[in-house]
This record gives C-alpha cells, sequence and structure tokens, in this order.
C-alpha cells in the first residue's frame, strides 16, 4: 500500500465540457496522481465569474459536465476529493485576507492578467485582477505542498509562493510554499494549430460523437506548405502526428506514416481517416463511461456534496488558524459553539 505524503490541489474552471487538451494535458496526469499523493480535485466557478459573470446560467450545467468528464478520465472519488469552490465559503473569506498582503502593482505584473484582458478584449474586473490572489487562497486553504499545473500558470504558483512566505514572515510558519509540478505531457494543438480551447472553436470534446470527432479530424490543420499528396511534408509540429503519438499505440505504424508523409508518398486525407479511426477507438470506453456519469446528474452533485463537505472541514480549521494568528479572535469567540453548519445540499440541487 502506497503511503501518500504529499497533498495536491488544481483544478478546472467549468467553462464547457472538457476536451482532448484536457485529457492529454492534465487529466491523464491528475489520473496516476492519485496513487501517490492525496488529491484534491478542485471545480473553480468562482474563477468563472472574473471574465464570464454575465452569463450565470452556463455555470451550473457546465459544473456537472466538468465533473462527468473527470469521473469518464478515470478521477476516483474514493481515492480524491472534488470540492465545488462556492461551496466551501473559506476560498472566498481566505482570498480576502491574503489580499492584504499583496499590493496592486505586484498583481499588475503578472503576465497572464495582462495576457486575458488582450485577448478577450475586456474592461477588468477587480476580481481578474485579484484572480491569482484566490487561487493562492484555494491551493493555501489545503496546506498543499505540490500544484499540478501548466507553464502558463507558473507566475500564479510564484506569487502563492511569496504570500504564503509572507504570511509565515508575519504570523508564523502555518502554510508550505507550494511547488509547481510540470505536466510532461505536449500540449495539443487544436483544429486551427492554436492551443485547443473552448471559446476558439477549435475544440474536439470529450462528450462528441464519433461522427462528430471524425468530421473535426477531416477538418485538421496540417502542413500549410503542402499543397499535393505527392509533396513532400513536414511531420515535426504537424497535428496528425502529435495526435498520432497520444492516442495510436502502434508505433511501427506511426513511422511508416511518417515516412511516407516526409516522401510525398500518402495524402492528408488517408491518415486523417486513419486517426479519426484510431482516436474514435481510444475514446470509446471514455464515452460510454461519459454518458452514464452524465445521465446521473444527482450523482455528480452527491460527489460534490460529499467532497464538499469533507474539504471543508480542511478548510474550516486552516481559516481558523489564519484568523488567530491574524489576530480576528474575537470573531472566532461569538461564532456559535458548534460552528457552522455543513453545506447544505440545497447548494447542490
Amino acid at each position: 500500500m502506497t503511503v501518500k505524503t504529499q497533498r495536491i490541489l488544481t483544478g478546472h474552471r467549468p467553462t464547457g465540457p472538457r476536451h482532448l487538451g484536457h485529457l492529454v494535458g492534465t487529466l491523464r496526469n491528475w489520473v496516476r496522481l492519485q496513487d501517490s499523493h492525496e488529491c484534491f480535485f478542485l471545480v473553480a466557478d468562482l474563477h468563472v465569474l472574473t471574465t464570464d459573470y454575465q452569463n450565470p446560467e452556463r455555470i451550473r450545467a457546465n459544473t456537472l459536465e466538468v465533473v462527468a468528464d473527470w469521473l469518464a478520465a478515470g478521477i476516483d472519488p474514493e481515492r480524491s476529493t472534488l470540492v465545488l469552490q462556492s461551496a466551501v465559503p473559506e476560498h472566498s473569506q481566505l482570498a480576502l485576507l491574503l489580499s492584504m498582503l499583496v499590493s496592486e502593482s505586484r498583481l499588475h505584473r503578472v503576465p497572464t492578467y495582462k495576457e486575458q484582458v488582450k485577448q478577450l478584449g475586456i474592461q477588468p474586473s477587480l476580481g481578474l485582477l485579484t484572480y491569482p490572489v484566490l487561487q493562492a487562497a484555494d491551493i493555501l486553504l489545503y496546506k498543499a505542498s505540490v500544484v499540478p499545473v501548466g507553464e502558463d500558470q507558473l507566475p500564479h504558483i510564484e506569487l502563492t509562493r511569496e504570500i504564503a512566505h509572507r504570511f509565515n514572515s508575519l504570523y508564523g510558519d502555518l502554510f508550505p510554499e507550494p511547488q509547481a509540478l510540470l505536466s510532461t505531457m505536449p500540449r495539443l494543438p487544436g483544429l486551427d494549430n492554436r492551443t485547443m480551447h473552448t471559446s476558439y472553436g477549435n475544440a474536439i470534446f470529450l462528450r462528441d460523437s464519433e461522427e462528430e470527432t471524425t468530421r473535426k479530424v477531416m477538418n485538421l490543420f496540417t502542413d500549410p506548405h503542402r499543397i499535393h499528396p505527392t509533396d513532400p511534408g513536414r511531420v515535426e509540429g504537424n497535428p496528425l502526428f502529435i495526435y498520432l503519438e497520444q492516442f495510436d499505440p502502434d508505433r511501427e505504424q506511426i513511422e511508416e506514416y511518417k515516412n511516407r508523409y516526409r516522401q510525398g508518398k500518402v495524402g492528408d486525407v488517408e491518415i486523417k481517416q486513419y486517426l479519426a479511426k484510431k482516436l474514435n477507438q481510444s475514446l470509446q470506453p471514455l464515452r460510454e463511461q461519459r454518458a452514464r456519469f452524465i445521465s446521473q446528474p444527482a450523482y455528480l452533485r452527491e460527489i460534490l456534496y460529499h467532497g464538499s463537505n469533507r474539504a471543508r472541514q480542511i478548510a474550516r480549521q486552516t481559516l481558523e488558524e489564519v484568523l488567530t494568528a491574524m489576530g480576528l479572535t474575537l470573531g472566532l469567540a461569538l461564532q456559535p459553539e458548534n460552528g457552522q453548519s455543513s453545506p447544505s445540499a440545497g447548494a447542490f440541487c
């Protein structure tokens, strides 16, 4: 039996169903980490409001979509804790307290802030500016020591470490300074060769049917300089072969296609047809599991209820320690003797 000595906190914003980029970039790794770490997987619905607060009707449906995708990919609620961020108010409370330790100018230097403002073309809210502080609270609330992230999130982890260090210096050692765990998986390109992203319209979703997946694969970006099937093609960086490497276990067939492609002896259409077949074969077990989970919304809500309830026991203890350290003990003394009640089932209905 493996002794799990390190706690992990990671998660997704419920912006829509998960796609192949999530499967390759994070979910496969999360599934493996369940064997060696104490894992907390956060459905970060509060974070959605930083850029999409005008559409609250999406969050509820997308939350269940995300949980169904996670379970279908292999996240096991018996071995891991699935947490709904908004069901644990300590996330917001700790974020407010930690925000006192960060300057406005420091938050403006977080590169993802300017990138999001530019890409989304929005008037940024205070919530978007303080997004990294809420993310730090998510991590520190459970005293996670490891955070699996992509390279684009490294500045956020660095800020989390800074906040933890400043808190510990002022009030005594309470928080570990978490380490980033970078994924070794390559970033899967979207259909247009940009990063696969829900809002770009270039994603293959885990919920897509076999027919939808095939149609999307046939529109996949390949070598833009290759006009005819007899033209020598570029294999390196070509999404066709990036996908094959991830979803086809037949390495000899992949190498054969690469050699023929370089020599101009095979067309894009033939390889796309082969890729669609292999991709659908690979995804079929996951699709069947997903269909079963998404048809049971009460079961998905139950998983979130029990996971969030367990998480809140830890979160409440951490918040009490923070309030005590920061001199806010009178507030604790005025609370009911048995503390606050557990999350109500109504939060998930």
